[in-house]
């Protein structure tokens, strides 16, 4: 995750030199405008920039998102049911297991975990539409 910060601070300082680069006069900038070449000789501009910051945008988002949703589970869901999700779904970079694997690793039953499971979903569901 350091290396798109640095990205996207490295892509915000070109963008900058660009700007005070250029005349204070200047009224045009073009998307296609060279705002640096590389080693290899190939340009980079400003359309190449706004392209990939699409992804920084879109990774931004989503680190949002995973923030909400795991500051709802601390509010909503009690220990064994966040881990329960936790595992069944796969968060935090995690391979999602099956319930009977979740049983099997708390050494509860699998019908047991699914209605944990289940009532876990529809209280997250009834926190999350508030917000």
């Amino acid at each position: 995750m350091w290396i798109l910060k640095v990205l996207g601070e490295r892509i915000a300082n070109e963008i900058l030199m660009y700007f005070r680069s250029q005349k204070k006069t200047a009224t045009d900038v073009s998307l296609s405008d060279c705002i640096e070449t590389g080693k290899d000789g190939t340009a980079l501009s400003l359309m190449d920039v706004i392209c990939s910051d699409k992804d920084l945008f879109e990774d931004l988002s989503t680190r949002e998102m995973h923030r909400k949703l795991y500051e709802v589970m601390d509010s909503v869901l009690t220990q064994r049911e966040k881990t329960v999700v936790i595992l069944r779904y796969g968060l935090g970079d995690r391979k999602p297991l099956t319930q009977r694997e979740i049983a099997d690793k708390l050494g509860i039953s699998r019908s047991y975990i699914s209605r944990i499971e289940k009532k876990a979903l529809n209280n997250l569901r009834d926190a999350l539409s508030m917000h």
